[in-house]
């Protein structure tokens, strides 16, 4: 067996430290090496070791054997200080010192933040492409406006909890094999607040909220399509004390236009003409977002032909650009023709029939 080492230069300590120092030493080896903070394979020897050491070092008539007598002073009482590897209420209080300053255990539970909201407006097409404004009613968790949001009956008072003393903490020592720990949790009585409410308000039995309706007014931006969704922040149910209020989403359904559709930032518009205009050439108004647009077909333009209404779009919802107006010639074949139409339909077919002879 290899010979121990001193238990001074274990701690890293000098033989006149005093108790002062060789608890500091300890606490800050103890939390280095601890097996839950270091993954090293001696770890756990080096975290005994820093323990045999500290237990004799910090009791002062086991000091003065060990400074008399080395390790031969201490041998023959260590089972009494050290039992099974415990370590004695001191070390348990070591521990629970520097756990608690590095955040081993839980004060007021974790805040939750309020919950987030839906709703869904419905819009005019002209409305998503120009932008509008819309009054949106919603029906949220608020702020009890009769205790405030404290939960009690105004004027009552809150008692300290009895189980943390209002601390909101309870502690809780375990036995385990490196020796006593202690396991800080939040308090289930009070749920981590530290006091408790014994006269609830009358109007929000307690819980410091109430739902109310609430009418707001959503700016609605240009070029919005249909199938978007708007985020309104801190707009949804108000959270517990200290946490954020949720989000409003609202979703965006546009109707369908009578004669207009989309296509990204642009607007298909489909002009329909008859053979004539279709083959004599025609001027006509085509209505846009932003008022009517002369139009001019050129004779003998052919079905699908697709003149182009620069900037007669719709509005980017990023860039401060517009889309076209695209306008698609449709050809229209008559149905039903009058007796003077088909006459002059069938003069037409000779006459072309005639020059497809030459």
């Amino acid at each position: 067996m290899a010979p121990k080492k001193d238990y001074y230069e274990v701690l890293g300590v000098g033989r006149n430290a005093s108790a002062d120092e060789i608890k500091k030493a300890f606490r800050k080896l103890a939390f280095q090496y601890h097996p839950d903070h270091n993954q090293g394979n001696d770890s756990e020897a080096k975290f005994k070791e820093i323990n045999e050491a500290y237990g004799v070092l910090s009791d002062d008539e086991k000091r003065a054997a060990y400074d008399r007598f080395g390790h031969a002073g201490v041998d023959g009482s260590f089972g009494q200080g050290f039992g099974d590897f415990g370590f004695g209420a001191g070390f348990g209080s070591i521990f629970e010192d520097f756990f608690d300053a590095f955040g081993g255990g839980g004060g007021r539970r974790s805040a939750r933040r309020g919950a987030d909201l839906h709703q869904k407006i419905t819009i005019t097409f002209e409305e998503a492409a120009l932008g509008c404004s819309a009054d949106i009613r919603i029906n949220r968790s608020e702020q009890c406006s009769n205790c405030s949001g404290s939960g009690a009956r105004p004027g009552s008072q809150t008692s300290r909890c009895s189980d943390c003393n209002g601390s909101g903490k309870v502690k809780r020592v375990q036995q385990s094999l490196f020796g006593q720990f202690t396991n800080i949790t939040t308090c289930q009585k009070c749920y981590g607040e530290g006091s408790i409410i014994t006269d609830p308000c009358p109007e929000c039995k307690g819980s410091g909220k109430e739902r109310k309706e609430h009418t707001m007014k959503l700016k609605v931006p240009a070029g919005i399509d249909d199938g978007s969704t708007l985020k309104l922040s801190g707009q949804g149910d108000i959270g517990d004390k200290g946490a954020l209020p949720g989000d409003l989403f609202v979703a965006i359904e546009v109707k369908p236009h009578d004669f207009f559709a989309r296509e990204g930032t642009n607007i298909i518009y489909d002009l329909k003409v008859n053979f004539a205009q279709a083959a004599l050439g025609t001027e006509v108004d085509i209505p846009t977002l932003y008022g009517d647009e002369k139009l001019k077909v050129p004779p003998g333009s052919q079905p699908g032909r697709i003149f182009t209404l620069k900037g007669k779009g719709i509005q980017h919802l990023r860039r401060n650009t517009r889309g076209d107006q695209l306008v698609r010639l449709i050809v229209q074949t008559p149905e039903k023709l009058t007796r003077e139409q088909r006459r002059l339909f069938e003069e037409l077919e000779k006459s072309f029939a005639a020059d497809g002879k030459k």
